[in-house]
């Protein structure tokens, strides 16, 4: 969110509209996560009831987020968004739509943001798997690292009006997201993050095959190496995005190309659970056959066994354990697979990613390339042969 609030600083007269001037409130949203050192979260998509009906055709008013009166203030928000990763840690939630919405959804077109803290303002989060890990040595990923995801429930939320960014216009609740350099920063975030993790998983994966002392075996060796091939397009999408920046409008000012950007999304989506699945055919069946508990080791009948049979040359138990239940966690505990959905559908679904690639991307030099062979090839200039 960060990357979200430079993208609106950028090009602030995107918030300003005939009715609402949301300009000033987002130059001041961005000043103030910058100077506070905030951690701002965001819920900017609608709920999943039934997707084939715009958010005012929805069978109950209050299903997603509107307005539902306006005061001397500021004005009063009822109904959810979701998905809040993070929320339940934050300073503040931005509320407001990365969607497009329909000409009769003027009272669902809003974005603000709100203390986390604000009365009536509610979530709805799902299991907390660091509420439920064991210790940091039997999870070590999950008992530190869950960014807890919620939906979020306004119920007459009051919002001031130096909160809000866009009020009641279909077009500025879109264009927030979509031209200023707000998404784009998403993206070059998420990418960043992304070619982190696959080193990480790439570096487990040369952990547990030296381990396993697998490491030199040819067909080992060859899946390492399809991996830091992945790592380096990861990288290359990043370097690349950077590369082909893009000056903002108006503005001194640039921001990651929207092309290179746009198929990021695609590749992060299929790549990922691609990586999880080469790693968990190298790691075989060593990630579950392993002691329930750290306290196995303590233990004065378990403890010698598992330091007999649980090791590897030059890997004690003890090791072999901690590398082990670390791998587990990052590819097949419930924390490793919501972090597996999570970069599937972190852009939103492939039918929409896939569609706006077309739109977005440079067709007609992929068109005019193929056109170039057809021309070469026409009645009586070789056709017969």
């Amino acid at each position: 969110m960060a990357g979200g609030a430079a993208g609106f600083a950028a090009l602030p007269h995107v918030f300003t509209t005939e009715s609402f001037d949301g300009a000033p409130n987002a130059l001041a949203y961005h000043r103030r996560l910058a100077e506070g050192d905030l951690y701002p979260t965001f819920t900017i998509t609608n709920p999943q009831i039934d997707r084939t009906r715009s958010a005012s055709e929805q069978e109950e008013d209050d299903l997603v987020v509107r307005v539902v009166a306006e005061r001397d203030g500021g004005i009063v928000v009822r109904g959810a968004k979701m998905i809040g990763t993070g929320a339940v840690f934050g300073n503040e939630v931005i509320v407001g739509t990365i969607e497009p919405l329909a000409p009769q959804d003027i009272e669902h077109a809003v974005c603000f943001s709100v203390p986390i803290d604000t009365p009536v303002l509610k979530f709805l989060s799902r299991t907390s798997y660091e509420a439920q890990a064991r210790s940091v040595f039997d999870n070590p990923l999950s008992s530190r690292f869950d960014e807890n995801d919620a939906l979020l429930v306004c119920e007459d939320v009051f919002v001031p009006w130096e909160n809000v960014l866009a009020y009641r216009n279909v077009d500025a609740a879109f264009a927030m997201w979509w031209q200023t350099p707000a998404y784009v920063n998403f993206v070059h975030q998420a990418a960043t993050r992304f070619w982190t993790k696959l080193e990480f998983l790439t570096g487990l994966a040369i952990l547990i095959t030296k381990a396993n002392n697998t490491y030199r075996l040819p067909p080992v060796t060859q899946a390492i190496g399809r991996l830091m091939g992945k790592v380096a397009q990861a990288k290359a999408f990043v370097l690349a995005a950077e590369a082909s920046y893009e000056n903002v409008e108006g503005r001194h000012g640039v921001k990651p190309g929207k092309e290179i950007s746009f198929a990021q999304r695609i590749m992060a989506g299929e790549l990922y659970p691609q990586a999880v699945q080469e790693i968990k055919m190298l790691a075989g069946g060593g990630v579950i056959q392993l002691p329930a508990s750290a306290e196995d080791l303590l233990h004065p009948e378990l403890g010698p066994l598992v330091k007999k049979y649980i090791r590897s040359p030059g890997h004690p138990a003890e090791d072999r354990i901690k590398l082990l239940k670390l791998a587990w966690d990052a590819l097949g505990s419930e924390f490793a697979g919501r972090h597996e959905q999570y970069e599937r559908f972190y852009h939103g679904a492939p039918h929409v990613y896939l569609t706006q690639q077309a739109w977005e991307g440079d067709t007609d030099a992929c068109e005019s390339l193929a056109r170039s062979c057809l021309d070469g090839y026409t009645l009586g200039r070789g056709a017969t042969r």
